[in-house]
């Protein structure tokens, strides 16, 4: 999974886990649960929760199970590390890069979103506008799904699956 804050993308996830029966590691879980430790908020915070999706996906993918990643995925680094965990463990790697290109409806979203994680404040339309400034175009095949509207699911599923 890929996008800005506030596109759809953990709505996708979850839809596709529920679907497939694959597991999902959403970052911002993750991260939540190492500032509930007690451990400060950073740059640092953020990259353990990458790196801790990183592990459980590579468990599940060598155990020959799918895995979904939830993350914002904006810049290369984090990108090289699901291309990595997918050639070490012979996995597929399908990208679903969600968009919600009606920017009212996006602003919408942004505005009522309420996720109850620990250590995360309210998400703001400035910060969507930073992390939009940052985000690389990504170079190899992927599904964009466009979560203003109704996914085509049988669509999405079957891409995820190929």
């Amino acid at each position: 999974m890929s996008g800005l804050p506030g596109v759809g993308k953990s709505t996708v996830a979850e839809q596709v886990s529920r679907t497939t029966g694959w597991p999902v590691f959403s970052v911002d879980p993750i991260e939540s649960g190492i500032l509930r430790s007690g451990i400060p908020a950073s740059f640092e915070t953020g990259l353990a929760a990458y790196v801790v999706a990183d592990v459980l996906a590579r468990e599940n993918l060598s155990l020959g199970h799918s895995v979904i990643v939830d993350a914002v995925n904006a810049v290369e680094p984090g990108r090289a590390m699901w291309r990595s965990a997918a050639h070490a463990t012979g996995a597929r790697l399908r990208i679903l890069e969600c968009v919600c290109p009606d920017v009212a409806e996006h602003q919408r979203r942004v505005a009522v979103r309420r996720r109850g994680l620990v250590g995360f404040e309210t998400l703001s339309w400035d910060r969507v506008e930073q992390v939009r400034a940052e985000f690389e175009p990504w170079t190899e095949e992927r599904l964009v799904v466009d979560t203003s509207k109704e996914p085509d699911w049988p669509a999405l599923i079957a891409f995820v699956r190929s």
